[in-house]
């Protein structure tokens, strides 16, 4: 019989797989969203990221656990798969993402995030209370960016969302600086103003 600790690993692999970001990276994301409370945290991931209601509640557990201080550890611990510290800014955040095969992709996120600090302020791609986008990058040698538009008819580049995300309304695939245009920055601005 799989002890309970088998079974948080299971859950674990089976959160990663299916949402595309291993624990790290979502201990990252919620760090930069500066979000503390468990409820909080929970309600980002499901309205965000789309994440079922058990799968945002185990990784808001797994990185309370992750960043609480050794000293308040309890007596005896409980096994969990073992885990990276969390990443303390958004810069680190992005460090993690980009890693590996997607390294490349860097100087896109850093220049997308340029054009989306030129808009005002925001919080994790969050107007006060509302998401506007999200910028993912994805294994296909591209960054995925999401957004919010509601009643503007997809169109050539600005594709319908489909399966990348129920939250957004559509889709960009940013392969090169070329695709950083002026389009695309109407595109941005026209979520951020929607998103009050």
């Amino acid at each position: 019989m799989a002890s309970v600790e088998d079974g948080i690993a299971a859950q674990v692999r089976n959160i990663e797989a299916r949402y595309g970001r291993s624990l790290p990276e979502w201990f990252g994301l919620i760090a930069a969203s500066g979000l503390t409370k468990h409820s909080e945290v929970v309600a980002m991931l499901k309205a965000d990221y789309g994440m079922a209601h058990g799968a945002a509640h185990r990784v808001s557990l797994l990185s309370r656990q992750a960043a609480a201080p050794a000293a308040s550890a309890p007596a005896a611990p409980a096994p969990v798969p073992v885990l990276a510290p969390v990443p303390a800014s958004p810069g680190e955040v992005a460090d993690a993402l980009y890693t590996g095969k997607k390294a490349s992709l860097r100087p896109l996120h850093d220049r997308l995030m340029a054009m989306v600090h030129a808009l005002g302020p925001y919080v994790s791609l969050r107007r006060p209370r509302k998401q506007f986008a999200m910028i993912q990058p994805s294994g296909a040698g591209r960054i995925d960016l999401g957004l919010i538009l509601p009643g503007v008819p997809a169109a050539g580049r600005l594709e319908p969302s489909g399966s990348f995300n129920a939250l957004f309304t559509h889709r960009v695939r940013v392969t090169s600086a070329g695709d950083l245009d002026d389009a695309l920055a109407q595109w941005l601005a026209a979520a951020y103003a929607a998103a009050g």
